[in-house]
């Protein structure tokens, strides 16, 4: 709606300042004119709005003007109370921050909006930490986002997966991203990009160099590229495996990211489907060993050896097995 779009208009020089037409059209979706008409229009009304032309011109506000209209609409209140990472604010130090900033938009909002997004804020509740994912390591991801925000290259002491050594690194950083309860730093390393889990930095300095990121590129870009290289990592090795169909759906939802295809059944199989996945070595099928005798691992040779060892292992360490099996279903 044009009023929805004045508006929009109008926080965004509020905000910004000085803005060329061809971004506000861009923004908003609209032409050229169209944004031309709607200045027009909010000159009218009273507003001081003006445009300079030329190469580094735009659209702005005279200075000094400011406007109290929030001009939210119902859902864009209840929005601003679905809280999807509550864990976020509470690791940045932002908790009371961000109660003050939701208390001052409560009583900023029209009067018939704030049953409803009071209302959100107690019915709907969204937690982003994962089932049965065991206790979170506490971050110190003040002090980073501190360091970040500095805008100076990082010197990281860094403790990689599978060991206990910290190795040193300078690196120019983009921002944090939280993703599933974890935090992580996106920053280039030598020109390239990376990710280092918030829970493995032992200590991050900010450096007196300025950081130097490359032209154009902002951390969302940066984080979609390293998310799809961590989620579309091609599997050194594949397994074949059979699963009982009463096991199925856990089966799915422990190793979707590996599946490469949907498990299918076989009629001479009775309840048995077959399935194949895509992981980084045959060492890992012995994790399989959690579906006992609900799952068996076909291919490739290596891989059933490696389950065979651990399921030796694990007889041994219980005693004799000589006498009657569970129920395995």
């Amino acid at each position: 709606m044009k009023s929805d779009r004045l508006l929009s208009i109008l926080l965004l020089l509020q905000t910004r300042g000085l803005i060329p037409a061809t971004e506000l059209a861009e923004r908003l979706d609209v032409s050229v004119r169209t944004i031309y008409r709607d200045i027009e229009a909010l000159s009218a009304s009273g507003v001081p709005v003006y445009a300079e032309r030329g190469r580094h011109g735009g659209i702005a506000l005279l200075p000094g003007f400011r406007t109290d209209v929030t001009g939210l609409t119902t859902d864009e209140a209840r929005a601003l109370f679905v809280l999807a990472a509550r864990g976020a604010h509470a690791a940045l130090g932002l908790d009371a921050a961000l109660g003050s900033a939701l208390r001052k938009v409560m009583a900023a909002l029209p009067a018939p909006h704030r049953p409803a997004a009071e209302l959100t804020s107690r019915r709907i509740l969204v937690d982003p930490v994962r089932w049965m994912s065991g206790p979170q390591v506490t971050v110190d991801v003040a002090e980073l986002h501190d360091a970040v925000f500095a805008d100076r290259r990082l010197r990281l002491r860094y403790r990689h997966g599978g060991t206990d050594t910290a190795r040193t690194y300078v690196v120019d950083p983009y921002g944090l991203v939280v993703k599933a309860g974890v935090w992580y730093l996106v920053a280039d390393r030598d020109g390239t990009p990376q990710l280092f889990r918030a829970d493995r930095i032992r200590q991050a300095t900010a450096t007196d160099d300025p950081v130097v990121r490359r032209p154009g590129v902002e951390l969302s870009e940066v984080w979609e590229g390293l998310r799809r290289q961590v989620e579309e990592r091609p599997g050194g090795v594949r397994l074949r495996v059979r699963v009982r169909g009463s096991r199925l759906d856990l089966f799915v939802r422990l190793h979707a990211g590996v599946l490469t295809g949907e498990p299918h059944p076989d009629p001479d199989e009775g309840e048995w489907l077959f399935a194949e996945l895509a992981v980084p070595s045959v060492e890992w099928a012995r994790s399989l060993l959690a579906f006992g005798p609900n799952l068996e691992v076909l291919s490739p040779p290596e891989a059933r050896t490696v389950v065979a060892r651990h399921a030796a292992a694990v007889t041994r360490l219980y005693g004799d097995p000589s006498g009657p099996p569970a129920d395995s279903r």
